[in-house]
Protein backbone atom coordinates (compact mmCIF):
# COMPACT_ATOMS: atom_id res chain seq x y z
CA UNK A 1 0.00 0.00 0.00
CA UNK A 2 1.18 3.52 -0.82
CA UNK A 3 1.15 6.34 1.71
CA UNK A 4 -1.92 6.80 3.90
CA UNK A 5 -4.53 8.65 1.86
CA UNK A 6 -7.00 11.23 3.11
CA UNK A 7 -10.62 10.78 2.07
CA UNK A 8 -13.31 13.42 2.60
CA UNK A 9 -16.67 11.67 2.20
CA UNK A 10 -19.42 14.20 1.51
CA UNK A 11 -22.88 12.78 2.19
CA UNK A 12 -26.08 14.61 1.48
CA UNK A 13 -29.36 14.71 -0.39
CA UNK A 14 -29.23 15.36 -4.13
CA UNK A 15 -28.91 19.12 -4.81
CA UNK A 16 -27.43 19.75 -1.35
CA UNK A 17 -24.25 21.15 -2.91
CA UNK A 18 -21.78 18.29 -2.54
CA UNK A 19 -20.24 18.68 -6.01
CA UNK A 20 -19.89 22.45 -5.61
CA UNK A 21 -18.14 21.96 -2.27
CA UNK A 22 -15.86 19.29 -3.76
CA UNK A 23 -14.83 21.58 -6.63
CA UNK A 24 -14.20 24.48 -4.23
CA UNK A 25 -12.22 22.26 -1.86
CA UNK A 26 -10.01 21.05 -4.73
CA UNK A 27 -8.85 24.65 -5.26
CA UNK A 28 -7.72 25.20 -1.67
CA UNK A 29 -6.04 22.03 -0.38
CA UNK A 30 -2.25 21.85 0.03
CA UNK A 31 -2.04 18.59 -1.93
CA UNK A 32 -4.21 17.40 -4.82
CA UNK A 33 -7.53 15.70 -4.11
CA UNK A 34 -9.43 13.77 -6.77
CA UNK A 35 -13.21 14.29 -6.92
CA UNK A 36 -15.09 10.98 -7.11
CA UNK A 37 -18.77 11.61 -7.84
CA UNK A 38 -21.51 9.02 -7.44
CA UNK A 39 -23.33 10.57 -10.42
CA UNK A 40 -20.45 9.57 -12.70
CA UNK A 41 -20.95 5.96 -11.68
CA UNK A 42 -24.72 6.18 -12.28
CA UNK A 43 -24.00 7.54 -15.76
CA UNK A 44 -22.01 4.37 -16.53
CA UNK A 45 -25.25 2.39 -16.71
CA UNK A 46 -26.55 1.74 -20.23
CA UNK A 47 -29.51 3.96 -21.14
CA UNK A 48 -31.88 0.97 -20.95
CA UNK A 49 -30.92 0.52 -17.27
CA UNK A 50 -31.37 4.14 -16.18
CA UNK A 51 -34.84 3.35 -14.78
CA UNK A 52 -34.94 -0.42 -14.52
CA UNK A 53 -35.82 -2.84 -11.69
CA UNK A 54 -32.42 -4.57 -12.03
CA UNK A 55 -30.50 -1.31 -11.46
CA UNK A 56 -32.48 1.63 -10.06
CA UNK A 57 -36.20 2.11 -10.40
CA UNK A 58 -37.73 5.50 -9.73
CA UNK A 59 -41.30 5.52 -8.42
CA UNK A 60 -43.30 8.75 -8.61
CA UNK A 61 -45.33 9.47 -5.47
CA UNK A 62 -46.97 12.36 -3.71
CA UNK A 63 -45.86 13.42 -0.22
CA UNK A 64 -47.89 16.16 1.41
CA UNK A 65 -49.31 16.93 -2.04
CA UNK A 66 -45.85 17.42 -3.57
CA UNK A 67 -43.92 15.20 -5.98
CA UNK A 68 -41.59 12.64 -4.48
CA UNK A 69 -39.48 10.07 -6.32
CA UNK A 70 -38.77 6.88 -4.36
CA UNK A 71 -35.61 5.01 -5.34
CA UNK A 72 -35.53 1.22 -5.37
CA UNK A 73 -32.37 -0.65 -6.30
CA UNK A 74 -31.93 -4.08 -7.76
CA UNK A 75 -28.86 -6.33 -7.96
CA UNK A 76 -27.13 -4.35 -10.72
CA UNK A 77 -27.60 -1.11 -8.78
CA UNK A 78 -26.27 -2.73 -5.61
CA UNK A 79 -23.20 -4.02 -7.44
CA UNK A 80 -22.63 -0.59 -9.00
CA UNK A 81 -22.64 1.14 -5.60
CA UNK A 82 -20.38 -1.56 -4.10
CA UNK A 83 -18.11 -0.99 -7.12
CA UNK A 84 -18.02 2.73 -6.35
CA UNK A 85 -16.83 1.98 -2.82
CA UNK A 86 -14.27 -0.53 -4.15
CA UNK A 87 -13.01 2.03 -6.69
CA UNK A 88 -12.64 4.62 -3.92
CA UNK A 89 -10.63 2.09 -1.90
CA UNK A 90 -8.48 1.26 -4.93
CA UNK A 91 -7.71 4.92 -5.58
CA UNK A 92 -6.85 5.44 -1.92
CA UNK A 93 -4.64 2.34 -1.84
CA UNK A 94 -2.60 3.86 -4.66
CA UNK A 95 -1.97 6.96 -2.52
CA UNK A 96 -4.60 9.31 -3.93
CA UNK A 97 -6.35 11.83 -1.69
CA UNK A 98 -10.07 11.89 -2.47
CA UNK A 99 -13.22 13.93 -2.09
CA UNK A 100 -16.11 11.48 -2.47
CA UNK A 101 -19.54 12.89 -3.32
CA UNK A 102 -22.15 10.25 -2.40
CA UNK A 103 -25.78 9.87 -1.32
CA UNK A 104 -25.77 7.42 1.57
CA UNK A 105 -28.92 6.31 3.33
CA UNK A 106 -28.06 6.03 7.01
CA UNK A 107 -29.06 2.43 7.54
CA UNK A 108 -27.91 0.87 4.26
CA UNK A 109 -24.45 -0.28 5.43
CA UNK A 110 -22.49 1.96 3.04
CA UNK A 111 -20.64 3.92 5.74
CA UNK A 112 -19.63 0.68 7.47
CA UNK A 113 -18.46 -0.69 4.11
CA UNK A 114 -16.41 2.48 3.45
CA UNK A 115 -14.84 2.18 6.91
CA UNK A 116 -13.84 -1.44 6.30
CA UNK A 117 -12.53 -0.79 2.78
CA UNK A 118 -10.64 2.33 3.87
CA UNK A 119 -9.10 0.95 7.06
CA UNK A 120 -5.59 2.35 7.35
CA UNK A 121 -6.54 5.58 5.58
CA UNK A 122 -7.81 8.83 7.05
CA UNK A 123 -11.59 8.91 6.40
CA UNK A 124 -13.47 12.10 7.26
CA UNK A 125 -17.27 11.90 7.08
CA UNK A 126 -18.98 15.23 6.32
CA UNK A 127 -22.74 15.73 6.38
CA UNK A 128 -23.94 18.26 3.80
CA UNK A 129 -27.28 19.78 4.78
CA UNK A 130 -29.88 22.22 3.47
CA UNK A 131 -33.57 22.67 4.35
CA UNK A 132 -36.08 20.79 2.22
CA UNK A 133 -37.53 23.99 0.71
CA UNK A 134 -34.05 24.99 -0.48
CA UNK A 135 -33.40 21.51 -1.90
CA UNK A 136 -36.74 21.56 -3.75
CA UNK A 137 -35.93 24.97 -5.27
CA UNK A 138 -32.41 23.90 -6.30
CA UNK A 139 -33.74 20.69 -7.84
CA UNK A 140 -36.19 22.67 -9.99
CA UNK A 141 -33.58 25.26 -10.97
CA UNK A 142 -31.01 22.64 -12.02
CA UNK A 143 -33.21 21.11 -14.68
CA UNK A 144 -31.21 17.85 -14.70
CA UNK A 145 -32.99 16.08 -11.83
CA UNK A 146 -36.31 14.35 -11.48
CA UNK A 147 -38.44 16.64 -9.35
CA UNK A 148 -39.07 14.91 -6.03
CA UNK A 149 -35.78 13.02 -5.57
CA UNK A 150 -34.63 15.41 -2.83
CA UNK A 151 -38.01 15.22 -1.06
CA UNK A 152 -37.84 11.42 -0.85
CA UNK A 153 -34.15 11.37 0.15
CA UNK A 154 -34.46 14.13 2.77
CA UNK A 155 -35.64 12.04 5.78
CA UNK A 156 -33.47 9.07 4.81
CA UNK A 157 -29.97 10.29 3.97
CA UNK A 158 -28.62 11.41 7.35
CA UNK A 159 -30.71 9.03 9.46
CA UNK A 160 -28.65 7.48 12.22
CA UNK A 161 -25.29 8.77 10.96
CA UNK A 162 -22.69 10.56 13.05
CA UNK A 163 -20.41 12.96 11.22
CA UNK A 164 -16.94 14.33 11.85
CA UNK A 165 -18.23 17.68 10.55
CA UNK A 166 -21.55 19.03 9.27
CA UNK A 167 -22.05 21.98 6.92
CA UNK A 168 -25.17 23.88 5.88
CA UNK A 169 -25.20 25.00 2.25
CA UNK A 170 -28.27 27.20 2.69
CA UNK A 171 -26.38 29.43 5.13
CA UNK A 172 -22.91 29.14 3.60
CA UNK A 173 -21.42 29.28 0.11
CA UNK A 174 -19.62 26.24 -1.31
CA UNK A 175 -16.34 28.09 -0.73
CA UNK A 176 -17.16 28.76 2.93
CA UNK A 177 -18.14 25.11 3.45
CA UNK A 178 -14.93 24.00 1.71
CA UNK A 179 -12.83 26.29 3.92
CA UNK A 180 -14.49 24.85 7.03
CA UNK A 181 -13.65 21.34 5.82
CA UNK A 182 -10.07 22.30 4.90
CA UNK A 183 -9.46 24.02 8.22
CA UNK A 184 -11.16 21.37 10.38
CA UNK A 185 -9.11 18.54 8.85
CA UNK A 186 -5.96 20.52 8.10
CA UNK A 187 -6.06 19.79 4.38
Amino acid sequence: MAAKSRIVLLNGVGSAGKSSIAKALQTMTRSPFLHVAMDVFLEMLPEAYQNHPESFRYEARLEDGKPSIAIHHGPIGGRLMAGLRAAVAGLATEGNNLIVDDVIFGDDGSVADYRIRLAGHDLMLVGVHAPLAVLDAREKARGDRQIGLARWQFPRVHSGLTYDLEVDTARNSPETCARRIRDRFDL
